[in-house]
C-alpha cells in the first residue's frame, strides 16, 4: 500500500477535520497518524494526515478530486508520497560537527533525504564529502563577489531541483534576495538559545552574562538576522567553572541534534509557517527508525 500524506493549512471553521476525513475514507484511504492544532489568536487552522491508500487510488487523482474541499474551506493543502525523498543541498563553512553529523544520519538511513550537493567557500570538507559520492561545489564569498557568488549557489539549487538548503554552520550572510527566493526553504543552525545572544560569538556573550544554561536554535532564515521562525531548540547545562571554549564544545553536540530535528521535522512535512511563529506537529510513528545501523 501507498503511503501519502496530507497537509492542510485555512481559516479556522466547523467540519474540517470531517470533510478531509470523509474525503479520505470515500476514496479507499485509512488514516494513520493525524495531527492538527486550531490557533485561536489568529484563527487558522493547520492539519497533517498520514495515510495509505488501500485501493490503489493515484497521488494526481487525491489532488485532483480534492479540489472542491479544497474551494469550500479556502485551503492551501498538497498531497505528499512519502517514499519520495526530499532533495537538500548542505552549506558549510570551517566547522565540520554539524556536517558529518548529517551525513552519517543520511548514510544510515536516519534522515531520508537526497543530498544532491554540498556547497563550501573553503576547501577543509571536500574530501569527506566527496568520499560520500556527493557532487562538492567550493563557492568563495568576499564583499566584492558576494552577488555573483549566490548567483553561482543559485545555479547550483535550480541545476539539482533542490528543495531545501540547510546551512550547517555556513558563516555567511545571506542576501535579502537570496532569503526571499528560498523563503521556508532555508534552515540555519544558531549556537545560541535564540532570541538571546543573537549575532557572533554566542558563546563568548553567554560566558560573559554567566549564563547556567546554553543551547541552540535552528530556525528559517530570512532577511531579518536571527529572527526567523523558530522550528528546534534544546539547551545543556554549565557552570561557573566552565570556559567559553568549554562552552563551544559542549555546544556542539546540542547543535548537531538540534539542527537534525529541525530538518527531520521538515522533510516530513510536520512544520507549518503561522507568521513569525511554526506550528511543529509531533513525528508519526517509525519516521525515526533507521534503515540500517551504520
Amino acid at each position: 500500500m501507498t503511503k501519502y500524506c496530507l497537509t492542510v493549512t485555512c481559516p479556522s471553521t466547523r467540519g474540517i477535520v470531517a470533510a478531509i476525513a470523509g474525503y479520505l475514507a470515500e476514496n479507499g484511504c485509512n488514516i494513520t497518524d493525524s495531527a492538527q492544532f486550531d490557533d485561536l489568536i489568529t484563527g487558522q487552522f493547520f492539519m497533517r494526515v498520514s495515510f495509505t491508500s488501500e485501493e490503489g487510488v493515484i497521488l494526481d487523482t487525491l489532488e485532483r478530486n480534492f479540489a472542491a474541499t479544497v474551494q469550500s474551506f479556502d485551503m492551501v493543502a498538497k498531497f505528499h508520497d512519502e517514499a519520495t525523498r526530499m532533495k537538500v543541498i548542505i552549506m558549510v563553512s570551517r566547522f565540520g560537527h554539524c556536517l558529518n553529523d548529517l551525513l552519517y544520519r543520511w548514510k544510515i538511513g536516519a534522515l531520508p533525504v537526497d543530498i544532491v550537493a554540498v556547497i563550501s567557500n573553503h576547501m577543509d570538507y571536500q574530501k569527506t564529502v566527496v568520499n560520500h559520492d556527493i557532487p562538492f561545489h567550493c563557492i568563495k564569498v568576499t564583499k566584492e563577489n558576494k552577488a555573483a557568488a549566490e548567483a553561482e549557489q543559485m545555479r547550483v539549487v535550480r541545476e539539482t531541483g533542490a528543495e531545501l538548503i540547510v546551512l550547517a554552520r555556513y558563516m555567511q550572510v545571506l542576501s535579502d534576495e537570496m532569503c526571499q527566493a528560498m523563503s521556508g526553504r532555508i534552515i540555519n543552525i544558531h549556537h545560541s538559545f535564540l532570541p538571546s545572544f543573537k549575532g557572533a560569538n554566542p558563546y563568548k556573550q553567554a560566558f560573559e552574562r554567566g549564563v547556567k544554561l546554553i543551547g541552540a536554535t535552528s530556525h528559517y532564515v530570512t532577511a531579518d538576522l536571527d529572527e526567523g521562525p523558530i522550528i528546534e531548540q534544546d539547551i545543556i547545562r554549565v557552570t561557573h567553572g566552565q570556559s567559553a571554549e568549554d562552552y563551544v564544545s559542549l555546544g556542539r553536540d546540542v547543535e548537531s541534534q538540534v539542527l537534525a530535528r529541525a530538518i527531520h521535522a521538515h522533510i516530513h512535512r510536520r512544520v507549518f509557517l503561522n507568521g513569525n511563529k511554526t506550528v511543529v506537529f509531533p513525528a508519526s510513528p517509525g519516521s525515526y527508525a533507521s534503515e540500517r545501523m551504520g
